[in-house]
């Protein structure tokens, strides 16, 4: 008899969940129907709405449909974007010559504005996705890229012709290939790499200095074989380089599979934050660093770390005539007023380093310019920013592992 009670509990216990269940479902069922709010249609409205954003609708689509009478629908409805017209497979938006050339910008062409970023305005912007240029391959991967390039990726052959002294590049059937020649390194940008580390002392020739040195700003950079041969060396080095005659040069840079900006130093802060590089590099870049009190020395100054280096190759480093006589003294007494002092010199190269402290900027002449940067600027602070012809002192709260620069570890 027992037995026989504790299975009817057993059953109504059962029964009394089902009901539960079973009410609870219904009432689940219930509210979905009437509040017309499943997964699915909230997912749809969203990607709606994102679709209406991206294209340029309104940021409120959905209630602004609800407002006009109509259904929300249940299937997604997304927009296709479509594909800009074949002759803007190299637009830039915000990079646009004939953009500047149509809206007649008012631009300093010595100070590089026209270099500089000008995007348009809402209504002249295109929305279009840029085509791939006709034939378009699916690039080689790295480290084969480093080397070499589908030509029909950037059909652009002018460079290998106009560069053919200096080893730039050589087209060789279907591709480009990239010897590692430089303006200044003809014979290769590893062993110009290596003679840097060796007149820095560091050991084995090797610039990453057993880990120390680790991130490189290569300003006029060509198609980048001095960031890319870096990259072996456990060196990220962002290679930096304007639109310009040689409109394509960050183009291969990054079909390369190298770290690139399309950029220039005009006058605009470059887009990274101070103390970002350890070292700055220079190789027949072309750049006037007198200009208007060393206000493009100063900029690099913002944006190497204490103890950073500039390495500088330029017919100015060894002064062969009257004009770079007069560039390499004016450009020497600038940045002992900047508190640089030359770490190594060695035929058509010279490597500046930067103090580890405020010790020198304090110990200037009163009115020594350039000057220090004011207490309410703030360094990094960089997009759109204009630059400032001042020294970026060191904040109280700023650490330096000083032995990160000294030179070859024992």
């Amino acid at each position: 008899m027992a037995r026989g009670r504790g299975d009817g509990d057993q059953k109504k216990r059962l029964l009394t969940w089902i009901v539960v269940l079973g009410i609870i479902f219904g009432c689940v069922y219930l509210y979905s129907r009437n509040s017309g709010t499943s997964a699915l249609e909230y997912g749809s409205k969203s990607l709606r709405k994102l679709g209406s954003s991206y294209l340029g609708g309104d940021d409120d689509g959905e209630e602004t449909s609800n407002k006009s009478g109509e259904e929300p629908q249940d299937d997604i409805m997304l927009k296709s974007i479509p594909v800009c017209d074949d002759n803007q497979s190299e637009l830039i938006p915000c990079l646009d010559r004939n953009l500047i050339y149509q809206t007649r910008l008012k631009l300093d062409l010595s100070l590089m504005e026209h270099y500089e970023r000008h995007c348009p305005v809402q209504e002249r912007r295109l929305n279009c996705l840029i085509p791939p240029p006709p034939g378009y391959k699916v690039p080689i991967k790295w480290p084969k890229s480093r080397d070499e390039v589908w030509k029909v990726n950037i059909p652009h052959t002018h460079l290998a012709s106009e560069k053919s002294d200096q080893n730039w590049m050589v087209v060789k059937g279907d591709k480009i290939s990239f010897p590692g020649g430089g303006t200044h390194f003809h014979y290769g940008a590893d062993k110009y790499i290596a003679s840097i580390a060796n007149m820095l002392n560091f050991s084995n020739n090797i610039l990453n200095n057993g880990g120390r040195l680790r991130t490189v700003l290569d300003v006029g950079c060509g198609v980048a074989s001095f960031g890319g041969y870096l990259l072996s060396s456990d060196i990220i080095a962002m290679s930096l380089a304007p639109n310009d005659v040689h409109q394509n040069q960050i183009q291969f840079a990054l079909e390369r599979g190298i770290p690139a900006y399309l950029g220039v130093l005009g006058t605009k802060r470059l887009p990274y934050p101070s103390r970002s590089f350890e070292i700055a590099h220079c190789s027949r870049c072309r750049i006037d660093w007198l200009q208007r009190d060393g206000i493009l020395l100063l900029e690099l100054d913002r944006l190497l770390r204490p103890g950073g280096y500039f390495a500088y190759s330029s017919p100015e480093a060894y002064a062969q005539d009257e004009e770079d006589l007069r560039i390499w003294r004016e450009m020497s007494a600038l940045v002992e007023r900047m508190c640089w002092k030359i770490a190594a010199k060695r035929n058509q190269t010279v490597i500046w380093v930067k103090p580890l402290t405020n010790d020198c900027y304090m110990e200037r002449e009163p009115g020594t310019r350039p000057p220090i940067c004011k207490s309410g600027d703030d360094p990094d602070a960089v997009w759109d920013v204009p630059m400032e012809a001042c020294i970026t002192p060191y904040t109280d709260r700023e650490f330096c592992n000083c032995h990160f620069f000294n030179g070859p570890t024992s």
